[in-house]
């Protein structure tokens, strides 16, 4: 017996609901055009997933019902039968479920039994658990269908394989972060090993608020063997060939994408997170302050790439204390990247400011409030540049900044979205260097290097009083990013981290600017998730916080 099986690796729009079963009508018609007998979709695809509290909504819930039900009576034409991904509703209980489609209804429903309720995930919030499940019978095949968190433990993989699953599909929302991967297809080996069947693990492609989702399918075979691997961060409909022989089913070797490098994975991820934000708000294009620094040549870079050089408006926001080098940076970045590039000098509205407030000031001497004005007027002067031509702002801020509150709220924080929040700055020249040399997959920008070397090269600084440096407020930054790592991804104590060969004294500083900045985060733009605990969703702390347990 044989057996085509199809899988979408699609971008589903969240709640374009009639959208989606339009998206999921025309992968079946092509897949029937290939001889497919089924076609696969990923979790919650009728309505985009994570659906948050809009699954709540019982119009919501019933616009899905009515799709799945138009998509189910058209699989009486002979053609792919479908799995699709949506809500289901019985005996009062709301379920994140997997429909099977096929001769003109809907077969099978299994419900998703592990809800996932951390980092980013709240199913459990919204979602009531399903009882385990046993397959699914499709044109005489018993498939064991899961829905993402169900295979990331044992025992609904095992509980299908006992109940006679033939082959398991999981279907998944797996979000992006750097190396996971590879976990994936670990993980997937221990599954295989404990049921003896073939695994497929099919990933939704698309960029959701702050989390994106990378593709990244894969199919195991029994004997754990890799069949295919399909590229990360495009949609694509894989087809896969099935034959059952006397060991059971076994799919043939298809397409094998090579995994990405940290840095392309980092740089892919922030274009596809960017590029749907900015596509399905339905903004024109974006607008950023260009400065002549590696944090906006690359935020410049990646929007150039994700939407094209044409939507991308830069503005430098020169002071008196900005270098002639940063200038020419500047103009040299934006001609790299062929985009829009103007000049607006703020010193008129820093004389203003410090006129206007003289006699509430006195006598007393400038300091950072006079600096955080500076970003304050540079983020007015951006905002008005985005109300009038409506281009989302797009902030530049990395993780680093964001982690130590070394970024002005109001100021350099205004924005819509930020493609580097969760990067740390040592991976920013990183991932400079390699975009510099190499051009990413489906970018719409110029090939060739992005930005000039000195932008990478030069001293980091913020350039808002004479001589300033970003090491006369922070350490070097990978002393910084390793001990921010070990307390945000971490969540090692003090002594730990000392003991990592790191200064004590050094070590409470960063702790205690990563609690203080906690109030500046809460007001901070969505950006992309790329590490395993990004700050803001994943890292959720009070902003009122007295803990001082760590210094003792």
């Amino acid at each position: 017996m044989k057996l085509r099986i199809a899988l979408a690796q699609m971008n589903p729009h969240e709640g374009e609901i009639r959208a989606n079963a339009a998206r999921i009508r025309a992968l079946r018609a092509e897949a029937a055009a290939e001889g497919a007998d089924l076609v696969v979709t990923p979790e919650f695809s009728i309505a985009g997933y994570p659906p948050e509290d809009l699954v709540l909504k019982p119009a919501f819930r019933a616009m899905c019902e009515v799709e799945i039900d138009a998509l189910a009576a058209e699989t009486a034409d002979g053609g792919p039968g479908l799995v699709v991904g949506g809500p289901w509703v019985e005996g009062g209980k709301l379920h994140n479920a997997a429909f099977l489609l096929d001769g003109g209804r809907v077969v099978a429903r299994r419900a998703k039994h592990e809800l996932p309720n951390y980092g980013v995930f709240d199913d459990k919030r919204v979602f009531d658990p399903g009882p385990a499940p046993g397959p699914v019978v499709f044109r005489g095949v018993r498939l064991g269908l899961l829905i993402c968190e169900d295979w990331w433990f044992p025992a609904v993989s095992e509980t299908l394989a006992e109940s006679g699953a033939e082959l398991l599909v999981s279907i998944n929302g797996s979000p992006f972060e750097v190396g996971k991967a590879q976990g994936r297809v670990d993980l997937a080996v221990a599954r295989v090993v404990e049921t003896g069947l073939p695994f497929v693990f099919l990933n939704q492609n698309c960029g959701q608020d702050e989390v994106v989702f990378d593709g990244a399918s894969f199919v195991l075979n029994a004997d754990r063997s890799l069949a295919l691997r399909a590229p990360a961060f495009r949609e694509a409909l894989i087809l896969t060939d099935w034959e059952r022989g006397a060991e059971g089913w076994r799919c043939q070797p298809g397409e094998m994408a090579a995994p990405l490098e940290r840095s392309s994975e980092i740089y892919h991820a922030m274009m596809l997170g960017l590029r749907d934000y900015v596509e399905k708000n339905r903004f024109p294009g974006v607008v950023l302050g260009l400065s002549g620094g590696i944090d906006s040549a690359l935020s410049a870079a990646v929007a150039a790439d994700a939407l094209g050089p044409e939507r991308v408006r830069a503005v430098m926001l020169p002071s008196p204390y900005t270098s002639a080098e940063s200038l020419e940076d500047a103009a040299e970045c934006a001609r790299l990247l062929g985009i829009r590039y103007e000049t607006v000098p703020i010193g008129a509205a820093m004389e203003a400011f410090a006129s206007m407030l003289a006699p509430a000031f006195g006598n007393r001497p400038p300091d950072i409030t006079e600096e955080n004005i500076q970003s304050r007027i540079r983020g007015v002067t951006l905002m008005a540049m985005s109300n009038k031509f409506g281009d989302m702002l797009l902030t530049t801020g990395n993780k680093s900044e964001m982690s130590t509150g070394y970024a002005t709220i109001y100021g350099d924080m205004c924005g819509g979205y930020s493609v580097l929040k969760d990067v740390y700055k040592t991976d920013v020249f990183a991932v400079c260097r390699w975009r510099n040399a190499h051009f990413p997959d489906g970018a719409k920008g110029p090939r060739g290097p992005a930005m000039p070397e000195r932008v990478i090269t030069k001293p980091p600084s913020a350039e808002l009083k004479p001589d300033q440096t970003d090491q006369d407020t922070l350490p070097p930054y990978d002393v910084l990013d390793d001990i921010l790592h070990a307390l945000v991804e971490e969540e090692r104590g003090v002594d730990e981290i000392v003991a990592r060969g790191h200064d004590r004294a050094e070590v409470l500083r960063i702790w205690r600017m990563l609690d203080r900045a906690e109030y500046k985060r809460r007001q901070a733009p969505p950006g992309v998730k790329i590490g395993r605990r990004a700050v803001g969703r994943d890292r959720r702390y009070p902003i009122t916080n007295g803990f001082t347990g760590l210094v003792t």
